[in-house]
């Protein structure tokens, strides 16, 4: 008698009996579980609204190089305003300032992913978020961490400028030093100054005084300092040629240092006991009441020589043309742009802007006055160089296209920007 194939062969029989033991069990727990599992067969309506998604990785920052005044935010935009039917109508930023109540403070268009708040304070805390806006309302970001401004006493953006500001400031030192030691600067005649010693020998020649007129301006003008140091060259030269001279004024600390530079100049001279106090006087404060008075003064004394040095407005054509209409010499000088026309109608000879400047440093003989002006004329040497080199680079760029004169210009752009 034959035996089952089973029995011949014990390990066919386990693997014919699992497989039917899995069939079984599936079969069981699907039958057991049917009716407590039902299909969801939901269908969404198409015409119910759905949130936009909130922009994402928002982050804040203090603005760099700036003085404490401003926060910059960026995030990137909400992934639903990327699509073509976008229901996102724009952000709108919030901010809540020591963890105060959350204010909006500014809407921004859609696809904008960035804001710098400039209306910050330095001893303020802030925290910001950013809201998606639909039609449907607002969905808010999570918020920053808390942030205060910061203020930079540096801006190394501005480092070229660092550097030529070295360059002006060591030339100056270098002339200043050089100065010291006692050799002679070169600075250009200016024939204006070359007029002075001829200028007062003429009203000594005739008889008649000289007028020094400073400006109407106050001690705190440059101008003003500019014209008591060459009235100190003038007034020496008054004292050696044994001439006299007359000096209204329209501000009382003008006639102070005017009467002590004065002094001085006689002093050097020689010859103290012919200062007078009565050679500077006090006229008026009042613009045109002042030059009333100096008219006067002009058509009663008939000097032979008028000086027309200082901070001048509207009163300058004046003075000018009474200072012309009596046959006077007349050297005039000022740093004001608006006045240097009629001047130069006017008068003899005119010290045009910086030459005010360089006239006191000349006449001076001071090695700091002389070292600065020389050193300046080193700025100014830069500033020539760098404005050429800009107006070849453009014409090069935009004319021919050459690619490293455009270079060359974004990189003048980039030093000298004022932003």
């Amino acid at each position: 008698m034959s035996l089952p194939l089973a029995a011949t062969h014990p390990r066919l029989s386990v693997h014919l009996f699992f497989p039917i033991i899995v069939i079984v069990l599936t079969t069981c727990s699907s039958a057991f579980g049917q009716s407590d599992t039902q299909l969801d067969t939901t269908v969404v309506d198409d015409t119910v609204s759905i949130a936009a998604a909130p922009v994402t990785t928002l982050l804040v920052e203090d603005g760099k190089y700036d003085d404490g005044d401003s926060l910059r935010l960026f995030w990137v935009p909400s992934i639903d305003d990327q699509l073509i039917d976008s229901k996102v109508t724009g952000y709108r930023v919030y901010r809540l300032v020591n963890d105060g109540a959350a204010e909006p403070i500014v809407d921004l268009l859609p696809g904008v992913g960035n804001y710098t708040d400039k209306n910050v304070e330095l001893d303020s805390s802030y925290v910001y978020y950013v809201a998606t806006l639909t039609e449907s309302g607002e969905y808010p970001s999570i918020h920053t961490e808390s942030i205060s401004p910061q203020r930079e006493w540096i801006n190394f953006r501005r480092g070229y400028l660092f550097i030529i500001m070295m360059i002006i400031s060591a030339a100056i030192i270098f002339y200043v030093e050089t100065a010291k030691r006692g050799k002679k600067l070169f600075v250009r005649k200016i024939a204006g100054l070359e007029a002075i010693d001829e200028a007062v020998g003429r009203a000594t020649e005739m008889g008649r005084p000289v007028l020094f007129i400073p400006g109407i301006s106050d001690m705190d003008d440059v101008q003003t300092l500019a014209a008591l140091t060459i009235l100190g060259r003038v007034s020496r030269t008054i004292a050696d040629y044994d001439s006299k001279i007359f000096m209204p004024v329209s501000r009382s600390l003008v006639m102070t240092a005017a009467r002590e530079t004065i002094k001085t100049s006689y002093q050097a001279a020689g010859r103290p006991d012919a200062y007078n106090d009565d050679m500077v006087n006090y006229v008026t404060d009042e613009q045109f009441g002042y030059v009333a008075a100096v008219d006067g003064l002009m058509v009663r004394e008939k000097p032979a020589t008028v000086f027309l040095l200082g901070a001048f407005f509207a009163e300058s054509l004046i003075l000018a043309e009474t200072g012309n209409s009596i046959g006077a010499i007349q050297i005039a000088g000022t740093a004001r742009p608006a006045q240097l026309p009629f001047f130069i109608a006017a008068c003899d000879f005119t010290l045009i802007g910086e030459e005010l400047f360089a006239a006191s440093a000349y006449l001076s003989g001071e090695p700091r006055m002389l070292g600065s002006l020389k050193g300046q004329d080193v700025g100014k040497a830069i500033a020539m160089i760098t404005i050429l080199l800009g107006v070849v680079a453009v014409t090069l760029s935009e004319a021919w296209g050459v690619g490293i004169m455009t270079d060359l210009h974004a990189w003048l752009v980039k030093v000298f920007s004022s932003s």
